[in-house]
Parts: C-alpha cells; sequence; structure tokens
C-alpha cells in the first residue's frame, strides 16, 4: 500500500517549498496539509495559549485512516470552546441589538442634580445603547408585536449609570410580585412551547383579563407603538419616577424620556407580517445600514419631566404607579441633552450580548423613589446577571467596566483578574498601605426620605383607578390609530381558543371607551357582548394627550427613510439620475430594485446595479416607492407577481406612489386606472420635487381610512 492513494498524489517539486505553496490556491487533502490563498492571508493562528496552530482543517490520525488522537490538544481546545460558547440567553429582552455612541449635555443642570452627565454645557459622556424585543427569544423576527427596550449605560467619572428603559412609558404590573407571573403569560406555552415572540394567545389574555392594571399598557401594546419602522425612529422611557438630589442634598422627582431626533414612525401590521419573512433582520439592518453605510448616526433628545412634592401630592394618580404616565401638558419636558449612536460594537457577543443593565447602577446625584416594581427591579437585574454570566465579576467584562478608577476589597471569584495588591483585604486595616477608603463627601448619599408606617403586604388605594388613563390614551390617538388598537385587539383575541377568556377581556373595554368595545365585539362576532366589569374606581375622562399619539406629533421629513425604486431597461437617464439626487439630497436612502440583481441598462447605455432583485424586495420594506419603467420593460413587469404585488401593497399601505406612463400599465393589470393624490406621475425631472415633498409626509391615509 503506497503513501498516496489514488487520487491523492505527492505534489511535484515545483509546488512542495513552503513560500511556493502559500501562493497556491487551498487544497486539503495532500498530505494532510491545507495552503490558503494569498487574499486569505493574516496574522498567524494560535491556540488561546498562544501557541502556533499548523493546520486547522484536519485532526491529528495515526495514520492516513487511523483514529484520531487524544494528544490532539488544539482540535480538543477548539471544541471544547465551541461547546460553551453559548450563554444563557436574557429570560425578557434576549433579541437585542446596540450601539455605542455619546450623551451631550445641552446646559449645567447643577441647580438640580450633581449626577455627572448634567454638569456642563458641551459635556459629552461615553454611552452603549442597547435595544430589543421583550417577549422573543434571540432568534425571532425584529417586527413582532412587543415591548421595545432601550437601556443606555453612560461610563461616567462617577461610575456607570444604567437608564433602563421601554419605548411604552407604562408597565402591566404594579408590584414586582407579579413580574414571573406576566413573563410566564406572555411566553411561550409550557406544554407546547409555542406560539413564539407574540402575546396573541390564551395564556397572555387569560392573565391580563384578571388583572384590570392592565388596561393601560394594553392600550400601548395594541398600538402602532409595538410595530415600530426601526430603533431609529422609537421613543424611550424611563418609566419610573426617580430623584435628582442636587449636591446641598435637595431632591427633584423626574421621569426621562427619549424623543428621536427623527420622529417616532410605525409600520402597518400586514406590513410587519411581509418584513418578517422578507428580512427578519430588518431593524438591525436599519440600524447597522445607518451608521456603517450611510454615515447617519441617529440622535434622540433627553427629555425630563421634573416636578416636586406639591405637584406629587396634588396629581389626580399616585406618581409611584408604573401603570400612569404624567401627561405633557401638565409637566412639560425640559429637554437637556442628545444622544448620538456613532459605532457599531466591534463583536456582537462581546459587547451587545454581555452587556448587562441594572436599575440599580445610579451614580451620585440621581436616587430611587419608593415606587414598588422599580424596588423590584433593583433587586432582579443583578440576579439575572450573575446568572446569565457566570461570575459577580462581570463588571470587569470590557463593555460592562467603568471608565473611572475602580477600588474596592472584592476578590476572587471565577474570571477575576482584577484584585487588590497586598496584605490588605478588608476594611477597616491599619495597614499602610491599607487600600480604599470611603469618602464621606464625594461618595453616594441617599436621599434621606422619611418612612412610617406599618409593615403590611397592601396596595395602596391610589394606584386603584386602572381605566382613566387607558381612556385618555385611546381618545388621545387619530381615527385611523384607534382603527388600529381596535384591529389589533381584533386579531389577539382571534387568536384565543377560550371564549370565557375572550369575553371576559371584552368586559373590560366599554370601561375605556364603547365605541371600541363595540367595535372589538362586532369584529369578533360576539352578538350579545358580556356586562362591563365593575371597576374599583369609577374612571373619569381626562382630556386628551397630542403627546400619546404618534400622528398628530410626527415631523414631516423624509429624512433617514428608504425609498425603493423598481426600475427596467430602458428608463430615462435624466429621471432616474434626477430622482436618486433628490433622494441623497432630503437625507433619504434611494435603493434599486430590478428583475435580475445584475441591475438595469438605461435608455443611454448606462448600467446600474441593483440593491435588491424583484422578489427579494416587497414595498413594505420601504418608506415610499416609485415605479420607473420603458415601454419594453412594463412588460416585463406586469409578468411578475413579485411586481404586481409590489405595486398593489404599496397602495394597501398607504404609500407614496411614484411612477413613469408606461408603469400606469402595471398599476391597470391590477385595477387600479386613475392615480389619487399620493401618486405621482415622473414624466421628466420636474416632477421629483412634488414627489420628494409628498414623501415627507410618509402615509397618504386618506387612501385606507374608513
Amino acid at each position: 500500500m503506497t503513501d498516496h492513494p489514488e487520487g491523492h498524489n505527492r505534489p511535484t517539486s515545483d509546488s512542495t517549498s513552503g513560500n511556493d505553496m502559500i501562493d497556491r490556491p487551498a487544497r486539503i487533502g495532500q498530505g494532510g496539509e491545507t495552503h490558503q490563498p494569498p487574499d486569505a492571508a493574516g496574522p498567524r493562528m494560535t491556540t488561546a495559549h498562544g501557541v502556533p496552530v499548523s493546520d486547522n482543517q484536519n485532526t491529528l490520525r495515526g495514520g492516513n485512516r487511523g483514529p484520531a488522537l487524544l494528544e490532539d490538544f488544539a482540535f480538543r481546545e477548539k471544541i471544547f470552546h465551541f461547546d460553551h460558547e453559548r450563554i444563557p440567553e436574557r429570560v425578557v429582552h434576549a433579541r437585542g441589538y446596540a450601539a455605542h455612541g455619546f450623551f451631550e449635555c445641552y446646559e449645567s443642570l447643577s441647580d438640580i442634580t450633581r449626577a455627572e452627565p448634567f454638569q456642563k454645557a458641551g459635556q459629552r459622556t461615553p454611552t452603549f445603547t442597547r435595544f430589543s424585543t421583550v417577549v422573543g427569544n434571540k432568534g425571532s423576527a425584529d417586527l413582532a408585536r412587543d415591548v421595545r427596550g432601550f437601556a443606555t449605560k453612560f461610563y461616567t467619572q462617577e461610575g456607570n449609570w444604567d437608564l433602563v428603559g421601554n419605548n411604552i412609558p407604562v408597565f402591566f404590573i404594579q408590584d414586582p410580585i407579579k413580574f414571573p407571573d406576566i413573563v410566564h403569560a406572555a411566553k411561550q406555552e409550557p406544554d407546547r412551547a409555542f406560539p413564539q415572540a407574540q402575546s396573541a394567545h390564551d395564556n397572555f389574555w387569560d392573565f391580563i383579563s384578571l388583572m384590570p392594571e392592565s388596561m393601560h399598557m394594553v392600550m400601548w401594546i395594541m398600538s402602532d407603538r409595538t410595530i415600530p419602522r426601526g430603533f431609529r425612529f422609537i421613543e424611550g422611557f424611563g418609566v419610573h419616577t426617580f430623584r435628582l438630589v442636587n449636591a446641598e442634598g435637595q431632591s427633584t422627582y423626574c421621569k426621562f424620556h427619549w424623543r428621536p431626533k427623527l420622529g417616532a414612525q410605525s409600520v402597518l401590521w400586514d406590513e410587519a407580517l411581509t418584513i418578517n419573512g422578507a428580512d427578519p433582520d430588518f431593524h438591525r439592518r436599519d440600524l447597522w445600514d445607518a451608521i456603517t453605510l450611510a454615515n447617519d448616526p441617529p440622535e434622540w433628545e433627553l427629555g425630563l419631566q421634573l416636578f416636586d412634592d406639591d405637584f406629587a401630592d396634588s396629581f389626580a394618580f399616585d406618581i409611584l404607579d408604573p401603570t400612569k404616565i404624567i401627561p405633557e401638558e401638565e409637566v412639560p419636558l425640559r429637554m437637556v441633552g442628545r444622544l448620538v449612536l456613532d459605532r457599531m460594537p466591534d463583536n456582537f457577543f462581546n459587547e451587545t450580548e454581555q452587556v448587562a443593565f441594572c436599575t440599580q447602577n445610579v451614580v451620585p446625584g440621581i436616587d430611587f423613589t419608593n415606587d414598588p416594581l422599580l424596588q423590584g427591579r433593583n433587586f432582579s437585574y443583578l440576579d439575572t446577571q450573575l446568572k446569565r454570566l457566570g461570575s459577580p465579576n462581570f463588571t470587569q467584562l470590557p463593555i460592562n467596566a467603568p471608565r473611572c478608577p475602580v477600588h474596592n476589597f472584592m476578590q476572587d471569584g471565577h474570571m477575576q483578574h482584577r484584585g487588590p495588591k497586598g496584605r490588605a483585604n478588608y476594611e477597616p486595616n491599619s495597614w499602610s498601605p491599607g487600600g480604599p477608603r470611603a469618602d464621606a463627601e464625594t461618595g453616594y448619599r441617599s436621599f434621606p426620605e422619611e418612612i412610617s408606617g406599618p409593615k403590611r403586604r397592601i396596595r395602596p388605594e391610589s394606584f386603584a383607578d386602572h381605566y382613566s388613563q387607558a381612556r385618555q390614551f385611546y381618545r388621545s390617538q387619530t381615527p385611523i390609530e384607534q382603527d388600529h388598537i381596535a384591529g389589533a385587539l381584533v386579531f389577539e383575541l382571534s387568536r384565543v381558543e377560550t371564549e370565557s377568556i375572550r369575553l371576559r377581556m371584552l368586559s373590560h373595554l366599554p370601561n375605556i371607551d364603547p365605541d371600541l368595545a363595540a367595535r372589538v365585539a362586532d369584529g369578533l362576532g360576539v352578538d350579545e357582548p358580556p356586562e362591563p366589569a365593575i371597576p374599583v374606581v369609577d374612571p373619569v375622562d381626562l382630556p386628551p394627550s397630542d403627546a400619546l399619539s404618534i400622528l398628530k406629533k410626527q415631523k414631516i421629513t423624509f429624512r433617514g427613510r428608504k425609498l425603493g425604486i423598481l426600475a427596467t431597461d430602458g428608463v430615462d437617464d435624466a429621471l432616474l439620475d434626477s430622482l436618486v439626487a433628490g433622494v441623497l439630497a432630503e437625507g433619504a436612502i434611494p435603493a434599486l430594485i430590478a428583475p435580475r440583481i445584475s441591475g438595469i441598462v438605461t435608455a443611454g447605455g448606462v448600467r446600474h446595479k441593483a440593491m435588491f432583485q424583484t422578489e427579494a424586495a416587497p414595498s413594505a420594506l420601504f418608506d415610499a416607492v416609485a415605479i420607473l419603467a420603458s415601454d419594453a420593460g412594463v412588460r416585463q413587469l406586469t409578468a411578475l407577481h413579485a411586481a404586481r404585488c409590489f405595486a398593489s401593497d404599496a397602495l394597501a399601505h398607504a404609500k407614496m406612489v411614484a411612477m413613469t406612463q408606461p408603469a400606469t400599465e402595471l398599476f391597470a393589470c391590477i385595477g387600479i386606472e386613475g392615480r389619487d393624490a399620493g401618486m405621482f406621475l415622473l414624466e421628466g425631472a420636474a416632477d421629483v420635487a412634488p414627489f420628494l415633498k409628498a414623501c415627507a409626509e410618509l402615509r397618504y391615509w386618506p387612501r385606507i381610512e374608513g
């Protein structure tokens, strides 16, 4: 038997020298060696212990076809690490995406707080912000109807401050003892392990219908807030009432708000379903593209609602109740700074997955209130990070490590690589040097709030009104937004198999709005709705708040959005060039779509590469669309099912639509002969500006209202 069986001949003499082999194409199986192509050259591969690796393609064997050898330490180390490379995913907020950035303070707030990020105008604090869905697992899709997490870590010179919030300012429950129950109810049902990343199932609505305190949150999660256009277009809220404390020890109550510079924006439910199929990473891709490709870092402004004890005592609801808001009409926002996200992580696992946010992480000048849910979160989050990251030393991971000096006597534990030197590992001690000491002047001091009363398991009466603010939220929406809330409730409850649960949930809706109750009952085919639930406190009619509506405060701009341009061979060069230039001038992104990914050739013979192929680019992926077809090209489009759906869905989703004269044939073949005010004919470069001006409105709602 020869050393080189047939098919694996010994290399010829001109290819056996080490240097020459590097310049040859990769060949696996020749004498157990692998030779990399020149474009794969890089730093020398080593084991985790730094030992150079000679072959990363083949395990060590006894003979050509013999058994693998246990002494192959390179293989054993590699497979060992692979077997352990996953850490437990978060119970909630498992699917997340994040970016680095900075917070810039507009003005000194030293009269209100001694918190280091707010001391000087223009002061910048490094940040890391993670967005997430709540219910879905790590592998779920981005456009699930769900609350979005909005958590920001501020790396201040006095330690890390974690502002851990959501894109909704209220929560389902008032007491943290119910937190495991709401999460269990919302996640997959335990006997069948579905549904994934959605609340449209019996367990969720069974729990919610038994918890009237959840009704305000229900209005928010059934609104368009839970199907956002992207992370760049969501608001953020600290949810709870906090304290800001100045250097003199004076306290001011505070609620935190993030406002996107581009304005809030959502998609339609039908769009969400399409996007989840076409691009389940839609939100991730949008943030990545904005920062790395478009060089358009997203920004938010930080607004504070500031108030004192007199307001707290006079407010109609308890400021410690996490199921309530303080309307902006009563306490306007004070914009105090901006958050800019300008750099993506170098490694998703090291940073986005291993980052640990804890509501307890505050710095001098920021303090807690007695909001019971906040108090429970302060306990829970630290425990969660220990479980996920496996060691109390998770604060030493680079993404979690403070950017200021750290000195204490904590020692040992898994993965400890930072500890005090010398003999002293306790305090007080009499050694010199004896290690760090507490600083009574600059150290963190809790606000000395007076507390009295019996130790009891109670829920205060001031938390008992569960319907008034839910009613206020619903009645603050535009008619189209109210339609969406009703439609969402019908969809969700139609997926509930148990009739008694549906009816129980329906019994709450008259306390929110009788018309909403009637619309949902009609949508479910309930001819005899149940008697309304009896509230503990009768709801009152509160004045509508425009700040609660996305559409009422929409920013008229096309900046940061994307125009889908479905084009064919033979299109007019000047028209295409003018449209692309106009989109770029608006700060938006033009995305060329063609029947073939190789692109199109214009009437002038210019080739343009496509970003998408027609079948891979439904119009739901874009904020507005233009169809540029030549006389010959439109016949190709009308024959494509994907192109017909592109046009019909764009109209059904109330998008602004532009078309060339030949492209009108595509609309004719789907039964559309005329044009409404949201449809534009592009006959020349002069027609581009009016179309793009209309795109700033984002939707032509009259097309689908009613």
